[in-house]
Formats: C-alpha cells, structure tokens, sequence
C-alpha cells in the first residue's frame, strides 16, 4: 500500500513534437527539462505525472517507485518512433512529491539497472538515490535586481565576489553540528556579505551529487539543487534574498566530468551513452569519474540545457565553469600512450572547443544580462574573446598566473622580495589579454596549503601586516576579485569542508581589523569608478613606478572613464617604513588618502600621510607633480585627487 493511486501508464500522451526530436537529435534543443524528466500535469481532467527519458540502447524501459512497488514492468514506457531512442508514459494518479527511477533493461549484455532521473529537478538526500516529481513554482520578488544586473554584472561594474561553501558556511552547534538550511542561509549569509560589502555569492557546486567530500564537484544532478540543505524552491528563497539586498549570483558548473555511481548517467542504457567508451577519452585518471562526450549532439544539448536551466528558473546571475583546462587538452593528466589525438593529430579537444563555444554563444544570446567564468589554468588564448574572433567566448577567465606569482611573493620573507619583484610586476604584461578574474579560492586554502594568514612568513603582526597588504594589492591590481569565506577575516586553520571557518576570531582585534579592511575595500572598490570601471582596458592603469626592487615598493595609477577620475596606489612590501618617498602624479592640488592597511583602526601602527598629502610642482616619474609620502610597513595605500 502506498499514498499514491496509480494506474496503469497511458502511452498516447507526449510533451514532445517532432520538432522538438529534431533539434534533440541536431543537439540544438537547450529547453530539454521542458520535455524530458517527470512533469506533473492533468490530461483530459486526469492528474498525473508524464516520465520520459532518452535511452536509444535499452530494450524496455519502466518506470519504479513508491507507487508501485519499485516492481519493473508495472509502468512499462513505450518507445517513440521515430528513431529519438526517447521513452514516455503517463500514469494517472501520481503527483508532486513521487519518488521514482527507471528501470532499464538493456539490449546489450543482459544488462539492467535502476537509474535515477538525468532531468530531475529533486532528489532523496544522500545515501538515498530516488528522484523525485516536484515542480519550480515560486514567486519571486527579484524584480528590481533582475532589472537592474546587466549594469551589476557588466565588465565596467565592481565585481567583488565572495566564495562559500554551502554545507560548511556554518553550523548549528546546539542540532549535532549540522550545516544551515537554504533558508537559515538566506538570513546568515546575506547578512554577512552585507557587512562585508561584497558584490556577489559565489556557490561551489550545488548541483545534486554523491557524496560530501566532492564539495559538489562531482556532480550528478544537473538540474537540481542538493536536497541535504532543503527544497528547490528554498534554494530559489537563498537567491531571491540575496538579489533583494542586491547581491548577485554565481554558481559552479560542471560539464567536465561526472561520477560513476551505478544510479546516475555512466553506463547508462547498457552502453556509454554520456561519456566516452574508449577510457583514454572517457575516463578521468585525476578524479576517478567519467567525462561526457560532448561530441554526441544529445549530450551536448543535455549540457548546455543545465547551463541555460539555471539562469532561466533560479535567477542565476553568473555560471563558473569548472576545470576548462581538462576539457581542452586530449593529454590532460595523461602519459604518453594514454590519450588518442584529434583527427590532425593535434592534442586540442575539437569536440569540446565546439561545446564551449554554443554554450557561451546561447548564455549571452538567451541571457545577455548574465556572465560565464572560466576557470582555465593554462595559457590558451582568448578564453574570453568571442566565438567570430576564435575564442572560446567566456566573459571573464580566473587569472590563475596571478594567484600563483602573488601567492609564492608573499609567501617570502621581506628581506628577499627585492629579489623577486617581478613576480608581481610581470601580471601587467599580460593582464589586459583576457577579461580576469583574481581568484584567492577555496583551491589555495585546502589540503595541506593552510590558511592565507597562515601562508604569510613573520611574526603574528606581520602576518596580520602581510594579509592586508596582499588584499590592498588585489584590490588595486586591474580584474574583478573573489575570495574565499574565512579570508575575509584571516582565519588560522585552512577550510575544512566537514567544519565551519572560525566565526570566533572575530571577537578578537587583529581578526576584527582584517574584516574591516577588507569591508573598506569593497565599498572603495565600489565608490570609484577608477578602480572598476576600466578592469579589463590597458588605458584603465598606468604605472608610475615599477622598477623599485630594492625597496620592494610599487605604485601606479587607476584611472577611470571620466577624465580625471584617477586613484593612486602605493604599496611597500616590507616592514620598513619608506618616509618621505616621492611619487610623480599627473595632477596638482591636494591628494586625499583614502585607505591606509596600517591604520589603528585596522591592526597597523598607524603610520600615514595625515589624511591629506598636496601635490608640488617637482617632476618625477614623467609626471609634472609629485607627492612626498609616508610608505608604512608592510601597507597598501590609496590616495585620489580632492573632489571639489
């Protein structure tokens, strides 16, 4: 006995047309959850869910559930003719809330497995596997920022991003440790990006997927927000806050590899109907899962059908892209012998570089408002150039090199950075060639790497000194920037996907300091137009001197759209204090000093410039002015001209 009255599967209702088979098969369909999956829906006054599913392979196809039994042959789908591979059925009497899978029973090798839903839109929570009928109702109160995000989300906007890990943001330490719900998110996370004055959320993968310890990345729902943490429309609350405070949204994406849990696409008809069969294509020796074959046309529509899903139903501002590199290279992670090359011979991933590129060509068309991000760790060209010019038509791409050069700088003792000082001067050279993204993420704070306070050589203070620093630098270097949840208040211990960061810290002065230094970058970075407006344009910045090696100190000039509109940036990378260092500007008058990372207010020594430095007629540097300033040590400082 079940809750549900089901009858017997009717076999003459379909959600799809000819049509809609056609562009299947071309792999031009992106509104595959429209047609494929579980809907609940009334034919001929009769509720009841429709099921279908692409298996070309199989040789019947039922479906299971708690409304039958999970009996195979019970609800037996009928194939389509014409040749799509698609089965459908409606059962009577089934609704919202029904779990169920397919049962396939292949017509190779006898072969027969229970598998979940590829088009679900919910799941059971782990360890259980079921799909579930559920619908994306929800009434949403976004308006105002869905109006506004193309301005919020433009390469001209302040795009400060803010990392989180979902399940380990926080924990409720009086209910056995367990992680927030979407909906004690909506209140918790909101609030401190608030306080910190980011600009976006960055969610790792909350697509529905296995198991914990992936953090996402392994993905195996890629229509449905995991269940650990609540329902789908409670996930669309989390976004639908977080847009009412005016916080955009960006979500990992994963169309480089997917698990090989029996349940889920691998081997999914009885053949290797998502991945590749040949393993030197289809399998992935550094995460142990398979890799889609993004040269079917079903599986390409499969994919970029999930990329568009997201945008359209969960308000979606932005889609990161996981592992680009992996899907560019045939020899990526493989020895000699272990890779098959493209049809000249090359090691590119034709099929993949086709798949990049429709996905990107149909984001910016259906939604030109939002933005992709690559996460791309090699030097191929032009990851955010359009597709017409011979990109692979990404918006914006991490700045990996970046991360890597400043990362093992600062990881140096002071007295041997002079030694080094091109590694942060060498990121200008090639800084304009993509539209960057300087990530500090979850990837530099885990498996042995430690913390970014605890990268940092010296004592506490200069530890303390060195972190704000490395935010002053990330913040007036040219890219949008993302950091990852502890950062922001220079937490000791690196992340730990099964704890939460150490909220505690905050109770203590230094950890005080770096949250509001890091708060007063971002509404810096908001409040002029310098420091944004011209991220991605050479003519955005200026170097006024580069070549200091043997102080360790850097300057340069921000510049904006408006002419004028201009913020200097000085930074001393040891702890000696420059006093009276004279800097060339291009304009007289009085320069106000904006921030200052030595600042009591922020755990420094409170060494400055007064508030206020006027320019003198004394040329240096190629400019016809100059500025007579005090450089504290280890500090960053900010300085513009006076508004009238």
């Amino acid at each position: 006995m079940t809750m549900w009255d089901a009858k017997p599967p009717r076999h003459d209702v379909s959600r799809l047309t000819e049509h809609d088979v056609y562009l299947f098969k071309q792999g031009n369909h992106f509104d595959l959850p429209d047609k494929l999956g579980s809907r609940a829906m009334a034919v001929e006054g009769e509720d009841g869910v429709h099921f279908a599913v692409w298996a070309p392979n199989a040789k019947s196809v039922s479906v299971v559930g708690d409304f039958n039994g999970w009996e195979p042959g019970r609800h037996p789908m009928a194939v389509r003719h014409d040749a799509s591979g698609i089965y459908e059925c409606f059962v009577p009497g089934l609704g919202k809330g029904v779990r169920y899978k397919y049962h396939i029973s292949s017509s190779v090798a006898d072969y027969r497995a229970d598998k979940g839903d590829p088009y679900a839109f919910y799941w059971e929570t782990s360890p259980n596997t079921a799909s579930i009928v559920w619908d994306l109702d929800h009434d949403w109160q976004d308006a105002a920022w869905m109006a506004s995000r193309q301005e919020k989300n433009g390469f001209s906007a302040p795009i400060s991003i803010y990392e989180a890990h979902l399940g380990s943001f926080r924990r409720v330490h009086e209910d056995r440790y367990r992680s927030l719900s979407y909906l004690e998110m909506a209140d918790s996370l909101t609030e401190h990006v608030l306080r910190a004055g980011f600009s976006h959320v960055e969610f790792l993968p909350i697509m529905e997927h296995p198991f914990f310890g992936s953090w996402g990345y392994q993905t195996l729902g890629y229509f449905a927000p995991t269940s650990r943490f609540g329902t789908p429309q409670d996930f669309m609350t989390l976004i639908d806050r977080l847009h009412q405070n005016g916080i955009g949204v960006v979500l990992d994406w994963v169309p480089s590899h997917f698990p090989t849990d029996g349940y889920g696409l691998s081997f999914f008809d009885g053949t290797h109907l998502y991945e590749h069969a040949d393993p030197k294509k289809g399998y992935h020796p550094d995460w142990n899962c398979y890799i889609f074959n993004t040269g079917r046309y079903e599986v390409k529509a499969f994919l970029i059908s999930s990329a568009l899903f997201w945008l359209k139903h969960y308000h979606v501002d932005a889609l990161r892209v996981d592992a680009v590199a992996s899907m560019l290279y045939l020899d990526y992670s493989r020895r000699e012998g272990e890779w098959i090359p493209n049809i000249h011979g090359g090691r590119e991933n034709l099929d993949n570089i086709e798949f990049l590129r429709r996905l990107n060509e149909m984001v910016y068309t259906r939604f030109p408002d939002c933005e992709t991000m690559a996460e791309e760790s090699t030097s191929w060209p032009m990851v955010s150039r359009p597709p017409y010019l011979g990109g692979l038509g990404f918006g914006m791409k991490w700045n990996m090199g970046w991360m890597h050069d400043t990362l093992a700088y600062f990881a140096r003792d002071p007295i041997f950075r002079k030694y080094h000082h091109s590694q942060l001067t060498f990121s200008i050279w090639y800084a304009f060639s993509e539209n960057f993204v300087l990530p500090l993420s979850h990837d530099e704070v885990v498996y042995g790497k430690g913390s970014l306070l605890s990268k940092m050589p010296g004592d506490d203070w200069r530890r303390f000194a060195n972190l704000r620093l490395l935010f002053g630098y990330m913040f007036g270097h040219p890219g949008k920037k993302l950091l990852f949840m502890g950062g922001e208040f220079g937490q000791w211990q690196e992340w730990n996907h099964d704890a939460e960061p150490q909220w505690e810290l905050l109770e203590s002065p230094p950890h005080q300091g770096i949250f509001q230094w890091v708060a007063d970058l971002n509404r810096l970075y908001k409040a002029e137009p310098a420091l944004y407006e011209r991220d991605f344009k050479a003519e955005g910045f200026e170097w006024i001197d580069y070549r200091d090696a043997e102080a360790s100190v850097l300057s340069f000039l921000r510049r904006g759209k408006s002419p004028g509109e201009m913020v200097l940036v000085a930074l001393n990378f040891t702890p000696v204090p420059r006093e009276s260092y004279r800097i060339g500007v291009p304009a007289p008058g009085l320069w106000t000093e904006l921030l200052n990372s030595d600042a009591r207010a922020y755990g420094g020594s409170g060494l400055g410039n007064a508030g206020a430095v006027m320019a003198e007629a004394i040329e240096s540097f190629d400019h016809p002015y100059s500025l007579t300033l005090t450089l504290p040590p280890l500090a960053a400082v900010f300085l513009r001209p006076a508004r009238k």
